[in-house]
């Protein structure tokens, strides 16, 4: 499944080559938001469904704005209308009830949902969010969207008899969201599947989510798979039959101990790698981010590479996100220019100093 890449690449790109830079999805909501949203809640403010609409707008403008700046090849609004991305989605979605929080890690919680009855599609759940975005930005806007394994691993499933049987019933929703968007316009899809890598032998059960997932979705529409935490080598190298175009993973965090999992057998889709770690509040140096990148070469060759960071970014310090972002692109830039001027050799996949 050869991904339709070049679509991203900018008007008058400067080099060459070109690394798509992207984002995985979520970024830090500007404060004022979360305020508004504390209003929103609070019986006895003044403040309405009108208020909280302008709110959901204005952040998701800046966001949009704020990744263009950075000079993001493909950009989202950094999920400033969801909350969390299961209980959004179980939100929207019959068949899901709540009953509490539940702490997932550190000091974090969520509404963990249940699935009482039968999954139903309702309403739309991203097709209003990705035309606003697409509304403000002069570049591709991608749409990261839970997947439907992580919909059913991370609820409690009182309704179907297996976690497969729910998944299959959530893949056929998300399917219709899809073409949803498709008709809306959007080009770029993330199935975010954080719980993949985190249960052995079911790596089964999301190829087949996938394939009703993409069924009668365009060749031109690039679908992505964002798999974070967890060991790799539970689903490597059966992922790569998958029918997505590219795989976005998290890497940095772990100093790319798990890198040569991926150097055993032929990475044959795109690789978006992420190239700077979500979980620690410092700005990488551009040269930090470019041997991380070059890291991505040693696995794939720089037509199959997307650099992005490890995850979503939304617990981060915004100015911090934004450094982190900045640079990345930055470094991105500088290597294609490398690459051009015949500085970086990839032989077999592994990058060398053309002085070496």
């Amino acid at each position: 499944m050869t991904g339709p890449r070049e679509q991203f690449r900018p008007e008058g790109h400067e080099n060459e080559h070109f690394l798509l830079t992207s984002v995985v999805g979520s970024y830090p909501k500007p404060k004022w938001h979360d305020r508004a949203k504390e209003l929103f809640e609070d019986p006895d403010a003044d403040f309405g469904e009108t208020e909280w609409a302008e709110s959901k707008d204005d952040a998701a403008k800046l966001i949009t704005e704020e990744h263009e700046e950075c000079g993001l090849d493909t950009v989202c609004d950094g999920e400033m209308r969801r909350n969390e991305m299961v209980e959004y989605f179980a939100e929207l979605i019959d068949g899901y009830e709540f009953n509490g929080r539940v702490k997932v890690w550190g000091h974090n919680y969520f509404d963990k949902p249940s699935i009482e009855s039968e999954v139903e599609y309702g309403e739309e759940w991203l097709v209003d969010e990705y035309k606003f975005a697409a509304s403000v930005a002069s570049r591709p806007v991608k749409v990261p969207i839970t997947g439907p394994y992580t919909l059913a691993r991370w609820a409690f499933n009182e309704a179907y008899e297996t976690t497969e049987d729910a998944t299959y019933a959530l893949a056929d929703l998300v399917n219709e969201e899809i073409e949803r968007l498709v008709d809306a316009g959007a080009k770029y899809i993330q199935i975010d599947e954080p719980a993949l890598a985190q249960y052995e032998d079911d790596h089964a059960i999301v190829g087949e989510a996938l394939e009703r997932i993409v069924d009668g979705i365009p060749e031109d529409v690039r679908i992505g798979l964002h798999v974070c935490y967890g060991d790799y080598s539970r689903i490597y190298p059966e992922m790569l039959d998958y029918p997505v175009h590219e795989y976005d993973l998290e890497l940095a965090n772990g100093d790319y101990e798990q890198l040569d999992v991926f150097k055993n057998d032929e990475f044959t889709k795109d690789f978006a790698m992420g190239v700077v770690d979500a979980h620690v509040a410092e700005v990488e140096s551009v040269e930090e981010i470019k041997a991380n990148i070059k890291k991505g070469l040693e696995v794939v060759p720089p037509e199959q590479l997307t650099v992005s960071p490890d995850c979503g970014i939304k617990l981060l310090p915004r100015e911090v996100a934004y450094g982190k972002m900045e640079n990345m692109v930055q470094a991105a830039r500088e290597i294609e220019a490398e690459l051009d001027a015949g500085e970086i050799d990839v032989v077999a996949g592994a990058p060398a100093s053309a002085d070496d």
